[in-house]
């Protein structure tokens, strides 16, 4: 079943269009990943999703609900988190989350009764009256995820979850966000992390320019875009033009970044000794999300 689903989704701001033509389905139960560099459109996106912003043009539903017209039944039953932290700082670890479960008008009891129990899950019971500055980073993104959960919702969207942390407390987010996933909430993942994506997303969708370039789980995304290994050749810049040249008349697929060509889809190295001495090293390395990335958005910064 679908728990979130756009169809011809589109964002402009003026001239700008942020978001273009999006097609996207969310399955119930499954950790989604969007991914893409800035100004892709993913935070157009999401702010949509979240009914924080109204799309110039197309539909979403989620949890059922067509945005336009049941927003209020949506948000009842959405987690948010925000990629900046905006815990309040006069207020103790447990009164952030009893006055945020207030939002949703769960009684005063219940409220604190859940609270209690969601500190437990994400490790933070013995912060119960610690003020927000007396905790660390990953504490501080795990309560913000917890404030996410205080209202029991079937979707949790995140936006950069686990940025700044170290990898000790990233681990730890990353096994909380798979016991939530284990008892049946959908999450909706953005960020930058390749690593975070491919270790936990069960599908992933690529995003440049307002659009969607792919999507497909993690494993299948690697081997379309580049195959199951990647060599990393260096050459001199004599030799470099002749290198381009031999692998085109091979029929190759490759990329250049300075003195180093990314082969892509190679099954043997057979190809790669003919070149002969105009190698300098090379590499042989697994396929990776972060090469698919990179072959999809470019490798120059757009900002």
């Amino acid at each position: 079943m679908s728990i979130i689903k756009t169809n011809n989704l589109t964002k402009k701001f003026r001239e700008l269009v942020a978001v273009d033509d999006v097609n996207l389905e969310v399955i119930s139960g499954e950790c989604f990943g969007l991914l893409g560099p800035n100004g892709a459109g993913k935070t157009s996106l999401l702010r949509m999703i979240v009914a924080a912003s109204p799309p110039t043009s197309g539909d979403i539903w989620v949890l059922g609900h067509n945005l336009r017209t049941d927003s209020r039944q949506v948000k009842a039953n959405l987690g948010v988190v925000p990629q900046l932290d905006n815990l309040d700082e006069d207020l103790t670890v447990i009164q952030n989350l009893v006055t945020f479960a207030r939002y949703f008008d769960l009684p005063k009891e219940e409220a604190k009764q859940r609270s209690r129990e969601i500190l437990s899950l994400f490790e933070l019971e013995n912060k119960h009256d610690s003020r927000i500055n007396e905790l660390s980073g990953g504490m501080k993104r795990r309560l913000l995820i917890a404030r996410g959960m205080i209202n029991q919702p079937r979707l949790l969207i995140l936006d950069e979850p686990t940025i700044g942390l170290d990898p000790q407390a990233k681990h730890l987010v990353w096994r909380k966000l798979a016991e939530l996933k284990s008892q049946g909430v959908t999450q909706l993942l953005c960020t930058h992390n390749m690593e975070e994506a491919a270790d936990i997303c069960d599908r992933v969708a690529i995003m440049n320019l307002g659009k969607i370039l792919s999507l497909d789980t993690p494993q299948k995304l690697v081997i379309r875009h580049v195959g199951k290994t990647v060599y990393v050749i260096e050459v001199t810049s004599e030799e470099k033009n002749n290198v381009k040249e031999k692998l085109k008349n091979l029929g190759l697929d490759f990329e250049v970044v300075d003195n180093r060509i990314h082969l892509f889809h190679i099954d043997s190295d057979v190809v790669i000794k003919d070149l002969g001495t105009s190698l300098i090293s090379l590499q042989r390395r697994p396929g990776t999300l972060e090469d698919v990335f990179l072959r999809l958005t470019g490798r120059t910064l757009i900002e």
